[in-house]
């Protein structure tokens, strides 16, 4: 196991921590949860970047960390169904759009890493779930919906973009 790819799995400890602290409803609680899942994300970073800094790239980290980063954004969205912040259909297309690249990369021989469309979407998707668990005053839901629906929308995109075949190359005209 390299550096890295600990650094992938220790997020998966704070989500325990993130689901059990967002049903207490206290300001600090909330706080608390934010901070983690923050910490968690900028993991989602940190791990990247030492993997090409170390030349530690594996496929086991190519395969981890994908799914370590579904289940940081997934769980927390659940639990914001259960308090009524979000609704179930628009976790739903982000579940499923999640479960359509997953199945797909199975069949593939070489995993490929995120595009421009893919990052929007996580950073869209973080934005929005912190927004959500922080304990801001009423007039910011408003807000944090907007986050929610737009990282939806470019989860859908995003989602498009990478299962769209790529046109193939047409050779230069000769004209």
């Amino acid at each position: 196991m390299t550096l890295p790819n600990w650094i992938t799995f220790s997020r998966l400890l704070g989500i325990p921590f993130l689901l059990y602290g967002l049903y207490n409803p206290t300001t600090q609680a909330k706080w608390i949860c934010l901070a983690i899942f923050l910490v968690a994300a900028l993991t989602d970073w940190l791990d990247g970047y030492l993997a090409r800094k170390l030349n530690q790239i594996s496929d086991l980290g190519k395969f981890l960390d994908p799914l370590v980063d579904k289940l940081l954004v997934l769980a927390p969205l659940m639990v914001l169904i259960e308090l009524g912040k979000v609704p179930a259909w628009g976790v739903f297309l982000i579940l499923a759009r999640e479960l359509a690249i997953a199945g797909w990369r199975v069949n593939q021989t070489q995993i490929t890493g995120a595009n421009i469309w893919g990052k929007l979407k996580t950073v869209s998707q973080i934005i929005a779930i912190a927004l959500l668990i922080a304990p801001l005053p009423p007039d910011w839901q408003v807000l944090a919906l907007i986050a929610f629906w737009v990282s939806v929308i470019l989860t859908l995109i995003s989602g498009g973009i990478y299962l769209l075949p790529t046109p193939a190359p047409t050779p230069a005209s000769s004209n």
